[in-house]
This record gives structure tokens, sequence and C-alpha cells, in this order.
């Protein structure tokens, strides 16, 4: 039986020397590893009491969409700056390699008081994940949890998101920071 790491390509130095890259891009390519890493990220969470899915673009959409589907749950979006059309809250924060970004949610997209799972198909150093929750707290809404395929334990992600918790289908070590 195949596991989800059997899924995943792995490119050396990819963007830069030193980096093994792992590439999702063969699990969404296959029927059955599509099928296994869906499966194997709703069976983490099945003990986790929540109302509303949250996604990151664009793969967070990707995984949390089928979830979503699966349990009846609503699927709210988080997007990069100016994608959303109606009134939207925002969050800036740093991405991996230094650059600041933005990421918005609308307005209405949470009642206060509704737990939200978060799920995107990383977890490398945090940012973007802590970001999101910042959203969903900054309109009354409470983490519930944070869902990803695959983490670089290496770069210590989850320790800045210590307050939540955190399930993921498949770990690798990681580049260490130095």
């Amino acid at each position: 039986m195949k596991t989800i790491k059997d899924y995943i390509r792995t490119i050396p130095d990819f963007p830069e020397p030193g980096i093994m890259f792992r590439d999702i891009t063969t699990v969404l390519q296959d029927p059955d590893g599509l099928k296994l890493a869906i499966d194997s990220m709703q069976d983490l969470v099945r003990d986790i009491d929540f109302d509303v899915i949250a996604g990151a673009e664009a793969r967070g959409f990707v995984f949390g969409t089928p979830i979503a589907y699966n349990l009846h749950k609503p699927m709210m979006l988080v997007r990069k700056k100016g994608k959303l059309p109606y009134k939207t809250v925002s969050v800036d924060y740093t991405l991996e390699y230094g650059d600041v970004t933005t990421l918005e949610i609308h307005e209405d997209a949470i009642l206060p008081g509704q737990k939200v799972l978060l799920v995107d198909d990383l977890l490398a150093t945090g940012g973007t994940l802590q970001a999101m929750a910042k959203l969903v707290e900054k309109v009354g809404g409470e983490v519930a949890g944070i869902l990803v395929l695959l983490e670089l334990s290496g770069l210590n992600g989850r320790e800045l998101l210590k307050d939540y918790p955190v399930f993921s289908a498949v770990s690798y070590e990681g580049k260490k920071k130095t």
C-alpha cells in the first residue's frame, strides 16, 4: 500500500542550491494519491469541532474544498490582496524569502464565535497560516485547528503557531535556517 510520501516528487536544488523541493503536483495528478491525501487530511481532524473551513490561495482551495464538501461545511477563501469583490479585512505578513504581502477575506465570511479550520498545502515557516489566523480572529472567529498536507518541520513553523492545534499528513525535516 502506497503512502502519501510515495506520491511526492523531490526536486534537489530548487528554487536554490541546498533546497530539497517537495513537489505535490504529483499527488494531485494521481487519482489514488489525491484520494489518499484528502482522506488522510480529513481523518486527522475528525475529532475537531469546527464550523467553517478556510483555505489559502491557491493550494489551500485544492485541499480545503473537497474536505468541506465531504463534511458539508462552508468553504471560505483567503485570497491575495485585490482578488475579492466585496468589502474585505486584510493582514500584511512577511513571506519566507522576505517579501511583504497581504491576505484578505470578505468581512462577512465568518460570523463572530464561529470555529474555523485553516487548510493549506504546506507548513514551512508558518507566516501564511499565522496571517490566516489573524484574519479569522480579526473578524471575531476562533481558530479551531490548522491542517496541512505537508510540513517542513526543520523550518519551525509549528513554533510560530503554538497557540493552535496543528495537524500534518506528512512531515519532512526541511532545510534549517542558519
